[in-house]
């Protein structure tokens, strides 16, 4: 061999040992090809590059979103529908695999994952014998549905030695009541403890598994009180069907607003409208309708009123509580018309539907009369007030027969320069049971208030109780004038069990009509 050849031959062609092939220290090939800094700016480079990393990070998911664009030979693409509905379907098949790959790096090796199947693309045009094909409703997983129960075997026990596992296994207990809580009501939340490694005692699922069952009857009972109660507002669909044909029939022209809330009714205020009696009865240009609420929960102690009255006792024993309501309206329309015959200053009773009654506004132009707590009267005006008061309880114990059995300045109203009565659906007559016993308890009020508002001529509880009655009741202390009170009361009540109904001397009240169908 010429030695002049191998001494001009290049590094690269010179034979040598192994080892010199080798080197750490030799010069390293070149791995990469180098561009220039417009291409290492440009963002198709980076968008292959990008695609290269999620290629090698995620190959099975790729290759589930590639695929030919156009499937088979003889498809025909003159069509622009057919064009269109295949750019859809590719579109949809890469929003699906984009979909994938963000879920699969969103969960990572977590053991509770988030899936987001709900917004994938499911092209309805796609016939393709594809992956996408399958109802992934019907084969996802879920994470938080709850594994099957491993099933005891009928002898009670699984495993053998010192691995045995009973039925009363906490563990196996526990898993089983954290299944059993998807049979709950579907309003009864339970949360996504169904998917985790949850053991519930048996104390407390019970404890969930009863107040499961309370929570469904109080939805019941309250979905009931709002469908056949009038707990808000006192407008129920029954009540607003009556206040509607008041208004169509022409014998209310608008209704305004609620003027007035109450425990047992709520006040409403409206424009009169023409007459639609017989009689043809002038209807008061504006209106108060007041609308008895149908629940007894919030008054359930007011029934004493009612029940011992004579006028209503043989039909309170055979009423449903609902009904009672109506009852109530009745005996304030009643009484009122006693009052109004009588002279005393009082709503007018319009008509009574039902639990709805109508009767004249103390007021003008939608502002009501002051109640007299809230009215500041000058001391001629609270003196005069004082006698028109003693005066109207003195003319509905004797003419009107009735104990207004509630009376305070809170049901008193201050207009035109004189006190108007309202609120009587609760009066009762003086034969009552318990009628002395209010009498006295409204000259207490009244006798307090005015004494407190200055009237030096305001008589006592007592004296006032003897002016109004004319019972001339003698006692040095309260507590023996309750006990006459009481014994008279007793006398009373024997008397009518005796004789039966006390006829009253009263003429007829000359009622408004009373319409329940």
């Amino acid at each position: 061999m010429d030695p002049v050849g191998v001494a001009t031959a290049p590094p690269e062609a010179r034979p040598g040992p192994a080892w010199q092939s080798k080197c750490p220290w030799g010069a390293p090939k070149p791995t990469s090809i180098s561009c220039s800094l417009a291409d290492v700016m440009s963002e198709q480079l980076a968008k292959e590059l990008q695609l290269e990393e999620e290629n090698a990070a995620f190959p099975e998911v790729v290759a589930v979103a590639e695929g030919p664009f156009i499937t088979g030979e003889n498809t025909d693409t003159s069509s622009d529908l057919m064009l269109a509905q295949m750019l859809q379907m590719e579109f949809d098949r890469e929003y699906d695999a984009q979909l994938r790959r963000e879920e699969k790096k969103f969960n990572g090796d977590s053991k509770v994952s988030i899936s987001f199947e709900n917004y994938r693309k499911v092209h309805p045009f796609d016939s393709d014998s594809s992956e996408d094909e399958v109802d992934w409703q019907d084969t996802r997983h879920d994470p938080y549905r709850a594994d099957k129960p491993t099933i005891t075997p009928k002898k009670g026990f699984i495993g053998k030695g010192k691995d045995i596992t009973t039925k009363h296994d906490e563990v196996v207990c526990g898993r089983k009541n954290t299944a059993r809580m998807e049979n709950f009501a579907p309003e009864f939340q339970v949360g996504d403890g169904i998917g985790m490694d949850l053991k519930l005692s048996n104390q407390v699922f019970n404890a969930l598994k009863q107040h499961a069952y309370s929570e469904e009857r109080r939805s019941a009972r309250l979905h009931e009180k709002k469908e056949h109660s009038t707990a808000e507002k006192a407008v129920d669909p029954k009540t607003r069907l009556l206040l509607y044909k008041m208004v169509n029939a022409g014998m209310l022209e608008t209704i305004t607003g609620c003027i007035s809330t109450g425990k047992e009714s709520v006040v409403f205020h409206a424009y009169g409208g023409k007459s639609t009696n017989e009689d043809d009865k002038v209807i008061p240009p504006e209106c108060a309708i007041k609308v008895f609420k149908t629940t007894l929960n919030e008054f359930k102690n007011r029934d004493k009123y009612i029940k011992d009255d004579y006028r209503f006792k043989d039909r309170f024993s055979k009423l449903n509580p609902r009904k009672i309501i109506r009852m109530w309206a009745e005996k304030e329309m009643h009484n009122l018309t006693r009052m109004q015959n009588a002279g005393i200053p009082c709503p007018q009773v319009v008509i009574l539907k039902k639990h709805v009654l109508v009767m004249s506004f103390i007021g003008q132009d939608q502002v009501p009369a002051p109640k007299l707590k809230d009215v500041k009267l000058s001391s001629e005006d609270m003196k005069k007030a004082y006698y028109q008061i003693l005066n109207m309880m003195q003319q509905l114990y004797k003419e009107c027969n009735l104990v207004h059995a509630d009376l305070s300045e809170y049901n008193m109203l201050w207009h035109d320069g004189k006190v108007w009565l309202i609120d009587v659906s609760q009066s009762v007559e003086p034969t009552h049971p318990h009628g002395l016993e209010f009498l006295f308890r409204d000259c207490r009020n009244v006798s307090q208030f005015f004494q407190k508002g200055g009237v030096t001529e305001a008589l006592n509880e007592r004296e006032l109780f003897n002016a109004v009655s004319d019972l001339n009741i003698a006692a040095d202390n309260e507590v023996d004038f309750q006990a006459e009170i009481e014994a008279l009361e007793k006398v009373n009540e024997d008397h009518v069990q005796k004789h039966g109904k006390k006829v009253s001397a009263f003429p007829s009240d000359g009622d408004p009509p009373i319409y329940d169908k």
